[in-house]
């Protein structure tokens, strides 16, 4: 079947093996919040607060750090390609030294980076602006109250140290991501006083040069209890990213309007940028990080990626959250999703698309973006799943389904950190 798939391809001018070599070498982060409904390694599992929400009570949660990297191993052995973790700061491994958001320090991180190590992971970080007392009034750096401000900045300063201490320990980098829920659920008499409070305390935040460390902002459009305004909105970030060209403008698939898409959004940021970090995940109606299918926004984010030439500048991560379903089972399958999507892409006849772009050969250019979406990817697909030891076909749910009859299903009640 590969092989029939590779001279088909080969009529087109793709190259299969080239496809799947250069497939191997485009890292994608993956969420470690997938696995426990963002719940974090802080406290027993209260319910998340702060412009956030996880729905779902599918049995097997992971209760503490030993069954989080127990899951996401085994769903990482069914994920072909290279692979990093992403953390949140609420995932800090206490060992009888707790300590506050704003008192993280790399030594709450260690056991993360030693298991990154032996497994061949990089770590990407994410400060936690959320589930916290000190977010007060959907506040936090756009805060009035000049006391949970200053808290949320030296929470913000702590994270970049600790991305850092990511990026040295591993030696490669690590994308330090801030997102904040700060809005108003009803129509705010002022826009601008907290827009100047977030553009001050970030830039506290990132006053400080830390080597490694790749800096970015995530926008959003609204979200829960901040329907009316959002202080970080894309037009915000947007401009502060313009004028502090050492930090990134985020684009998360989910975090627009429903009707928009991030895949025009790639080229015009590297027009400027030299790199695009993403969060990738499934918008239903709203921000609703559903996990990520095979969808036709999906394909046109990593069409964009590769025909832009810039699987080394558009740095991929994950983002969705569902505890309706098996967390195992969803780590994998958006995750291979998200490579498949990559596959496709790098299996496109790019050169003779853009000639006949060109050359206003639209007609043609019609004709062959819909021709080539029934060539045969599944083998193309099966034999990279083959060579790179993960399971090709639906055999590989088979065994996540085993996982969860013989350990998922004998967790008990959730156990305090």
């Amino acid at each position: 079947m590969y092989q029939y798939a590779q001279e088909r391809y080969r009529l087109h001018g793709v190259d299969t093996e080239r496809a799947m070599e250069a497939l191997r070498h485009i890292p994608v982060s993956i969420h470690i919040w997938q696995g426990d409904d963002v719940t974090g390694l802080e406290s027993s599992g209260e319910a998340l607060s702060g412009g956030i929400q996880v729905t779902g009570n599918y049995p097997g949660k992971a209760r503490n750090f030993e069954e989080l990297k127990a899951d996401f191993l085994k769903a990482a052995a069914h994920i072909p390609g290279c692979k990093r973790i992403s953390l949140h700061a609420c995932y800090a491994v206490f060992d009888g030294n707790r300590a506050d958001r704003d008192a993280l320090r790399p030594e709450h991180f260690k056991p993360w980076v030693d298991f990154a190590r032996e497994h061949g992971f990089a770590l990407d970080f994410n400060p936690t602006f959320f589930s916290h007392p000190m977010v007060k009034n959907n506040l936090t750096l756009a805060s009035p109250d000049e006391e949970v401000r200053a808290f949320w900045i030296r929470h913000g300063i702590a994270c970049r140290r600790i991305a850092a201490y990511f990026a040295k320990e591993l030696n490669t980098h690590s994308v330090c991501n801030v997102w904040i829920a700060d809005g108003y659920k009803d129509l705010p008499a002022d826009r601008m006083a907290p827009r100047l409070l977030l553009k001050d305390s970030l830039d506290q935040i990132f006053a400080e040069d830390l080597p490694g460390v790749i800096d970015c902002v995530e926008s959003k459009v609204f979200g829960i209890g901040l329907e009316a305004y959002t202080v970080g909105s894309a037009e915000f970030y947007l401009g502060y990213t313009a004028a502090n060209p050492k930090v990134y403008n985020l684009l998360d698939s989910g975090h627009y309007y429903p009707t928009e898409t991030i895949a025009d959004k790639i080229s015009a940021l590297l027009c400027f940028r030299d790199k695009v970090p993403l969060h990738v995940t499934r918008k239903m109606h709203w921000d609703s990080d559903h996990v990520v299918t095979l969808s036709d926004e999906l394909r046109d984010i990593a069409q964009e990626i590769v025909r832009c030439d810039a699987a080394d500048k558009v740095l991929i991560g994950l983002d969705y959250f569902d505890g309706s379903i098996n967390r195992v089972a969803a780590w994998a399958i958006g995750a291979r999703n998200m490579q498949k999507a990559l596959l496709q892409a790098l299996l496109t006849p790019n050169e003779t698309l853009r000639k006949m772009q060109a050359e206003n050969d639209l007609t043609g250019l019609l004709f062959l973006q819909e021709e080539i979406k029934t060539l045969p990817f599944s083998a193309v697909w099966e034999e990279y799943c083959r060579r790179e030891g993960v399971i090709p076909g639906a055999a590989w749910f088979d065994n996540v389904k085993a996982y969860e009859q013989n350990v998922l299903l004998k967790r008990g009640s959730y156990e305090h950190f």
